[in-house]
């Protein structure tokens, strides 16, 4: 709103030498300034208000300890894989981006495959990248990222043929669907014991240290 109330106030300038030209210095000289005019109106549109310029600032801030946490994570993930000599090393972002776009605790996916299959040490023979036991080793997958995506397209809750089971639950409720207390008892319970091996809920990057004047 500034900067238009501003190309306005410029603009209002070509109508003072208009009232004191006449003839061909009138038209030349209007030609001239309207041309200066419009150059300062384009750089002023340009121009990104002290608003836009704070907003943006603000956004940048915003992402950049969005994706220390993500990082944070990331690596807590690595490392269990990494401690424990795990095949799913290295996939640690993967499964933080994935968990966070679908809603689910960052340290599922991860659980989910240490307690199926040792973080894909014994992931399913029959079928390909199908470290999670998903449909009892007989769905497939073309990658370890495709599997990430899917499972957890699905326990958030957010595939057709799986809503009912995993829409709007609690990580426990998301689990007893996914392996019944009748079929494997307290699967939870265990999973969620190597969530929280593998780090805090609320793990976030370490506060920066601040230097002695």
């Amino acid at each position: 709103m500034k900067n238009k109330n501003l190309i306005k106030f410029v603009e209002s300038f070509i109508l003072l030498p208009a009232l004191t030209m006449s003839g061909a210095s009138l038209g030349n000289n209007i030609g001239s300034i309207s041309h200066s005019v419009i150059g300062i109106a384009e750089n002023i549109r340009g121009t990104p208000s002290a608003i836009e310029q704070q907003s943006n600032a603000g956004d940048l801030v915003r992402n950049d300890v969005l994706a220390q946490k993500q990082k944070v994570k990331a690596d807590a993930i690595d490392s269990y894989f990494k401690k424990y000599n795990m095949p799913l090393y290295g996939m640690g972002m993967k499964m933080v981006l994935e968990a966070e776009k679908n809603g689910l605790d960052w340290r599922l996916l991860a659980a989910i495959t240490v307690r199926e299959s040792t973080g894909g040490k014994f992931a399913c023979k029959t079928v390909g990248y199908n470290a999670f036991g998903w449909g009892s080793c007989k769905i497939g997958f073309s990658s370890n990222e495709e599997a990430i995506e899917r499972i957890a397209l699905h326990l958030g809750g957010n595939h057709p043929k799986t809503e009912k089971y995993y829409s709007n639950k609690t990580t426990i409720g998301i689990l007893h669907s996914y392996n019944p207390p009748s079929i494997v008892p307290r699967y939870a319970e265990q999973v969620i014991s190597i969530m929280n091996a593998i780090g805090s809920v609320e793990l976030t990057p370490a506060p920066l240290a601040i230097a002695n004047a």
